[in-house]
């Protein structure tokens, strides 16, 4: 009896904990949608001349006069990079064969120098006009307009806290289904992800450029996938 009397108090409490039924993982997702606040344009100048030498000598000038341009309408020096340069000979091919039926190798025909700088414009009000100017000035390539926000950290970890809750929810659900309930948390794991528009590629000369040129930044959206497992437990009768 003494025995069966010691025993009585850890059978009353192992009845009352729940038993341990497994694990539950449940993706959840968060989204937050807003506006942008910056662009970035990778825009430049390709020149051709019959030299390499002349083909570089006109491509600076243009480039100088592009940069000093985005200097004047407001852009700041550590918001404009280099990002491309490069010279290359143009190949006229022929379609004459030799004696011997080979077609005959290409002849460099002059040569072509590119040179290109991404600009950052944190003011979206003034992004048509920089456009304008920079095509007026010379630049007869613009690759793209890539919107962003400066600092998105808010806008992520609200993201987070959606996510983390539509987890749960989702975990409860299941739990409540299995006539069970949520334990203790094990791991989390995340995924982010931003969806805007694809840049666009943009092609002008200065002779049509007569106005700002007109530019939508939408809105961008802030995505959060987490991985969240939790012990499962049995519910006590």
């Amino acid at each position: 009896m003494r025995f069966a009397t010691a025993l009585a108090p850890f059978a009353l409490f192992a009845a009352a904990v729940p038993a341990y039924a497994g694990t539950i993982t449940i993706e959840g997702r968060g989204e937050v949608r807003a506006a942008p606040d910056m662009a970035l344009i990778n825009s430049g100048v390709t020149t051709q001349a019959e030299t390499a030498r002349a083909a570089l000598d006109a491509n600076t000038a243009a480039m100088a006069e592009l940069i000093s341009t985005l200097k004047e309408a407001g852009i700041e020096p550590r918001d404009i990079q280099t990002s491309g340069f490069s010279v290359n000979p143009n190949y006229v091919y022929s379609e004459t064969r030799d004696d011997m039926g080979y077609t005959l190798p290409p002849k460099i025909n002059g040569y072509q120098v590119s040179n290109t700088v991404t600009v950052a414009v944190r003011d979206l009000k003034e992004l048509g006009n920089i456009l304008d100017k920079a095509v007026n000035v010379g630049a007869n390539t613009i690759n793209g307009v890539n919107f962003s926000v400066a600092d998105p950290t808010e806008l992520y970890n609200e993201a987070r806290k959606q996510a983390f809750a539509d987890a749960r929810e989702k975990a409860e659900l299941y739990a409540t289904a299995a006539d069970a309930t949520l334990g203790e948390l094990e791991a989390i794991s995340e995924s982010q992800n931003i969806n805007s528009p694809l840049p666009m590629p943009m092609y002008a000369r200065a002779d049509v450029a007569q106005a700002a040129v007109p530019v939508e930044a939408g809105e961008m959206t802030f995505e959060i996938g987490v991985n969240v497992q939790w012990e499962l437990d049995n519910k006590t009768n």
